[in-house]
């Protein structure tokens, strides 16, 4: 399936869900549960989309025990931006194409990354739609029950509020560290038409989705020396902190994609970078015969 299919079957359920599905709130119960003696036990886990976050990223990598760079080019698929350049990449677990796609990490016993396994899986069989926008944060969110009649998990007798669910998954912690990018992926920029540039969009897949490779950009270079509002402290738990460089992340693609004033550039970083661009305008010097 190409990136354009993908997408608007994406697009497709949205309207579908906003339109037909009944609206839930934490307090409505639903019947479900997940085990090997379920009949169709791992068959969600295979040619599916599983849209990772920024989070799901740190989470895997670390679990896996391997650089983010690696983990990307092993485990993901890059949904690439449109020709425009007006819809940023996002990134995909890719499938085992030699094994009927299924999830790289479903084992023999289930998911083999399960203590550390997406947002997505977590929320199983549920999912949650918003109609809010940093231009409209007056819109609804709600939960939903996922219309699956493949899933024998959801005849089983295990009932749970929606709240209880999601506490027994973990998925409180996932909501805390996910909200930076939700907020960000709000961002009335977004929804404004507003065209991203190559090296724009793969700023924002650096800092969003390989952790290290930000890390590397951040302290390899002079980057630290032209903001004044980074203090020694804050720098420095960025070297070990995945979590702390991941909030940072985001201030920094508000300046640079959005032209927030989240960061500071320091007066003399300025006035070098105005004079270097006065001399690139005006060209070379020629001298008169």
């Amino acid at each position: 399936m190409t990136d354009k299919e993908t997408m608007r079957r994406i697009e497709n359920m949205k309207d579908a869900i906003l339109a037909d599905y009944p609206r839930l709130n934490k307090d409505d119960k639903f019947k479900f549960s997940c085990h090997p003696g379920v009949s169709c036990f791992g068959e969600c886990c295979g040619d599916v989309n599983i849209f990772l976050t920024p989070y799901d990223v740190i989470r895997l990598k670390k679990a896996l025990d391997i650089p983010s760079d690696d983990f990307l080019s092993k485990y993901t698929l890059v949904t690439q931006p449109d020709e425009e350049g007006k819809r940023v990449p996002m990134i995909v677990i890719k499938m085992d194409e030699a094994n009927n796609k299924r999830c790289p990490f479903l084992g023999e016993n289930g998911c083999t990354v399960y203590e550390d396994r997406p947002w997505a899986c977590r929320m199983y069989p549920l999912g949650m739609a918003s109609g809010k926008t940093d231009a409209h944060p007056e819109g609804e969110e709600f939960f939903f029950l996922l219309q699956d009649e493949s899933c024998m998990g959801l005849q089983e007798p295990d009932e749970f509020t929606i709240a209880e669910y999601i506490k027994s998954q973990g998925i409180e912690e996932f909501d805390i560290h996910n909200e930076p990018f939700r907020e960000f992926s709000l961002h009335k920029g977004f929804n404004m038409g507003r065209k991203f540039y190559p090296q724009q969009l793969q700023m924002y897949f650096m800092a969003c989705y390989n952790p290290d490779m930000f890390r590397r950009f951040v302290f390899n270079s002079s980057f630290v020396d032209k903001f004044e509002n980074l203090d020694a402290e804050q720098v420095e738990r960025f070297k070990e902190d995945d979590i702390e460089l991941m909030k940072f992340a985001f201030e920094w693609l508000r300046f640079v994609m959005f032209g927030e004033d989240t960061l500071k550039v320091k007066p003399e970083v300025l006035k070098e970078q105005q004079e270097k661009l006065l001399k690139e305008k005006a060209g070379p010097i020629k001298t008169v015969k």
